[in-house]
């Protein structure tokens, strides 16, 4: 098994890597240790090359990163660049030695998938009958991923109980991040349980700075599509507006509606387990929409955005905040991510977004990207399940704890090195005359 590694990857080798029939290949003072433990995980592996085989032994506990804490293995994935840049064809004389070692090995055999892993869409589509976002497709996606437990989802998720990008202040070290914006250490951000305080602060702005950009007053209406365990709703009728709710998880409803009578706030606030299409109510004063358009499907852009642009009276705000490509080439989102963790997802650039909106009717005032904010919130999401992982362990089982660490650290280095993005654009729907009533400059602070 060592041998075909060599074959097939030019040193120096990022990894060292051991396997179950006893070879090794790599240095021994690699920083990443790598043991394939069993000839179902190498059948992982070869039989779906990539990120998908390597996803599957991973989370079956066949491919164990030695050093890593699964509940945040994120060093890993430099490696795991490096490892791809330095694959190569082997010569025809060695490809056959490593066909005969694989099939020696039983690597070249049926591996069912782990039971976490759903059918790829086509095939969801065919055994299902169901279309791709139709409104009973996207609440079973939506279930899937989100209905797993509160309580699991509280142990990493922390006070604020919010599944999207937090919006950090200032003084905690965002001013200065990597590469081309300074000299910036993450060694500085909280570890561990400590990461709790800051995220929840984190996650407060952030609302914050969304009612702000909406302009928001007291007695007005809020419209909060795919409004997750209900933050925003909450936050909103803390200031006196009306808000309204929507998710298609069952979960996140009970949770939401529960946390609404916790602190009093049924006069104001409501969270409903219905699809956002479903909405009766118009004339809302403002739109949110934080983290729900990743799973819209680009060629559904032009009908939600003009569906809420018709939720809002004139003069109305939407503010739309998503995870984006830094092109505006429309792409689906890897086959791990599609059949682990969103199915049916899709991401594209903010310029697509703006010009989408624009053909709906909003007059776009402002945007801007928040990525290395999603950074630090994965980095902090992280290092709370890794604090938290016995019990995750235990209400959720290991393979679906390593998942979930797995996808976070995976994603906080996509965002670290600017493979994603995160943006929130802000639009307006003018009156017939054209007018919107914006003021003429700014009127939030960052």
């Amino acid at each position: 098994m060592g041998q075909i590694v060599e074959k097939v990857i030019a040193p120096p080798m990022p990894f060292h890597v051991t396997a179950f029939d006893g070879s090794s290949a790599g240095p021994e003072d690699a920083d990443v240790h790598l043991d394939i433990t069993s000839p179902d995980a190498l059948a992982y592996i070869v039989t779906a090359p990539g990120d998908l085989g390597l996803a599957r032994a991973y989370i079956t506990g066949g491919l164990q990163i030695c050093g890593e804490h699964p509940g945040h293995p994120i060093a890993v994935f430099d490696h795991l660049q490096h490892l791809y840049d330095q694959i190569h064809r082997p010569s025809a004389t060695d490809l056959v030695a490593i066909l005969r070692t694989l099939k020696h090995l039983r690597a070249f055999r049926f591996q069912p998938a782990p039971q976490e892993e759903t059918l790829p869409g086509w095939r969801r589509a065919v055994l299902e009958g169901l279309s791709r976002h139709s409104k009973e497709r996207d609440k079973e996606v939506v279930s899937r991923h989100y209905d797993v437990g509160n309580d699991f989802y509280e142990l990493f998720l922390g006070d604020s109980m919010a599944y999207t990008c937090a919006y950090y202040p200032a003084d905690e070290g965002l001013d200065n991040i990597p590469g081309p914006y300074g000299d910036w250490n993450p060694v500085n951000w909280a570890k561990g349980a400590d990461a709790n305080a800051p995220l929840t602060a984190a996650q407060d702005n952030k609302h914050r700075l969304v009612f702000d950009k909406l302009g928001l007053r007291p007695g007005e209406r809020l419209l909060d599509v795919g409004c997750g365990w209900g933050g925003m709703v909450r936050y909103a009728a803390r200031h006196g507006v009306k808000a309204l709710g929507v998710t298609l998880s069952r979960e996140q409803y009970e949770w939401g509606t529960a946390k609404i009578e916790e602190e009093g706030l049924q006069d104001l606030a409501e969270v409903r387990c219905i699809d956002y299409r479903d909405v009766p109510e118009t004339k809302f004063d403002a739109v949110s929409a934080i983290g729900i358009l990743e799973h819209i499907g680009v060629q559904n852009y032009e009908a939600y955005f003009s569906f809420l642009y018709g939720k809002l009276r004139p003069g109305g705000r939407m503010l739309n905040h998503c995870i984006t490509r830094p092109n505006n080439v429309m792409t689906k989102t890897g086959q791990f991510i599609d059949r682990y963790i969103f199915p049916d997802g899709e991401l594209t650039g903010s310029g697509r977004i703006i010009t989408i909106m624009q053909d709906a009717g909003f007059d776009v005032l402002h945007e801007e990207d928040l990525r290395p904010n999603y950074q630090r919130t994965l980095h902090d999401w992280c290092e709370l399940l890794a604090a938290n992982w016995d019990e995750a362990v235990e209400l959720v089982g290991e393979p679906t704890a390593r998942l979930f660490g797995l996808y976070m650290a995976g994603s906080e280095w996509h965002f670290e090195h600017n493979r994603v993005q995160l943006h929130q654009v802000l639009g307006v729907k003018p009156d017939d005359a054209g007018f919107t009533g914006a003021p003429t400059r700014q009127w939030w602070k960052p």
